[in-house]
């Protein structure tokens, strides 16, 4: 799961990246309006937190720029603003939340894992597959009765690829999707050729339904 944090608070900004990275999150940051706008217009993610008060302009401005282009993205509002006309407006801009300062890093955390419950996966925790299923918020797969054992990056993967089931992901996608926007700066994609593969011999030896097509040259698709 892929999380961007618009905020100019340093100190903040480090405490929540390094709580999110602690419960496995790739974390993408923000400090002012401009640099928020290029990254929420060019990449996707699966939460964005977004404070009203940056360098530059305003947080509110970013998610009517968001709506206006139907970019979506999970957002909570994190202001030390507690007026009602600003929650008011962010959650009519789009906004699935809205987060006073302070607050703690466990509520922060449930509102996150909330929104992702609500919208990313339709409403569902678990997503079944054949004789496969997928917990989404306990991040486990089951083949039938039994657990597949996942490291973080196959499972952030296999995550990926069943949610967009029949869909043909690129190398490039992926990539970005599970290791983060930074990711354009590596040579080539041979460690994501390496994780696919642990990942598809992990389902054949399970003999789960699920099957990882290559799709030569550009990607993969999965199928059941």
């Amino acid at each position: 799961m892929k999380i961007l944090i618009i905020e100019d608070e340093y100190a903040l900004l480090k405490t929540v990246e390094d709580f999110l990275l602690a419960e496995k999150y790739v974390v993408e940051k923000a400090t002012d309006y401009y640099s928020a706008m290029e990254k929420v217009m060019i990449y996707n993610y699966d939460c964005i937190l977004v404070d009203i008060s940056l360098p530059g302009g305003s947080g509110l401005e970013i998610l009517r720029a968001m709506k206006k282009e139907n970019k979506t993205g999970n957002i909570i509002i994190i202001s030390a603003k507690n007026s009602l006309d600003d929650k008011i407006s962010g959650l009519d801009m789009g906004a699935d939340d809205y987060l006073t300062k302070p607050f703690h890093l466990p509520e922060l955390h449930a509102r996150i894992k909330a929104v992702l419950r609500r919208k990313q996966h339709g409403g569902k925790q678990i997503l079944t597959l054949g004789n496969s299923s997928v917990d989404f918020v306990q991040r486990q797969v089951h083949i039938e009765d039994k657990l597949l054992k996942l490291n973080r990056k196959e499972f952030d993967m296999l995550a990926f690829f069943v949610t967009n089931k029949n869909r043909l992901i690129t190398k490039e996608i992926l990539a970005e999707h599970v290791w983060g926007d930074n990711i354009n700066l590596a040579d080539n994609f041979d460690f994501v050729y390496s994780q696919v593969k642990n990942l598809r011999k992990k389902l054949k030896e399970t003999k789960s339904d699920i099957t990882i097509e290559n799709v030569y040259g550009i990607g993969y698709k999965v199928t059941t």
